[in-house]
């Protein structure tokens, strides 16, 4: 996975609430195992015209004003299926954070799981930045992951972030990486582990 420490970036604004994965990714978009290709098809019945596939110029993924690497959305984001493919989709896309007031639970877990973040803020400085952002779709947002803070226009809001997962996401590791990681520590233990079995007996 890509390291994830500094963010600066545009923002698309998508000032819905109660988003849920299958409008994320519906579900007639999940078998494929891998994890590419899913970008294509994310919100994809918000984004184009279900019966001509023409793109849908009021979403705004189709707006040209709008960009960058920071979704911000209304309350509740992710809620709904436990769909793994919902934060693939996201990712694949383009998406480094997800901005929110609130997260379903199972959604924040695939998100950290898969190198996403998702950033809970406040209500009130959600309806801020989102206001902000349509006003001034160029204004840059500054999500620093070590500090676990979240910035624009010098407006500063903290965000928890699992110490585990905080290691991860800024080293770029999955579950994997990061028990290969202590592959030096973990062998040290064991051979240590082993000298002192050898001395009881």
């Amino acid at each position: 996975m890509q390291k994830l420490v500094l963010i600066k970036s545009q923002a698309v604004p998508l000032p819905s609430e109660n988003i849920d994965t299958d409008q994320i990714i519906p579900a007639r978009f999940l078998k494929s195992i891998s994890k590419e290709g899913f970008g294509e098809n994310l919100f994809k019945d918000w984004r184009y015209n279900v019966h001509t596939n023409e793109p849908n110029p009021d979403f705004v993924l189709n707006n040209p004003k709008y960009s960058g690497e920071i979704l911000v959305a209304g309350n509740n984001f992710g809620c709904g299926s436990s769909r793994e493919h919902a934060a693939w989709s996201l990712t694949d896309y383009g998406f480094k954070v997800v901005v929110s007031s609130y997260f379903a639970d199972i959604f924040k877990g695939n998100a950290l799981n898969n190198g996403l973040l998702p950033v809970k803020v406040s209500e009130v400085y959600l309806k801020d930045l989102m206001e902000t952002i349509t006003e001034n779709p160029s204004i840059q947002i500054i999500v620093n992951v070590e500090k676990q803070t979240i910035s624009f226009n010098e407006k500063t809001e903290s965000f928890e972030l699992d110490s585990y997962k905080k290691i991860c996401l800024m080293n770029g590791y999955d579950d994997i990486d990061f028990l290969t990681s202590k592959k030096e520590a973990i062998q040290k233990f064991e051979l240590k582990t082993q000298k002192v079995y050898e001395q009881e007996l």
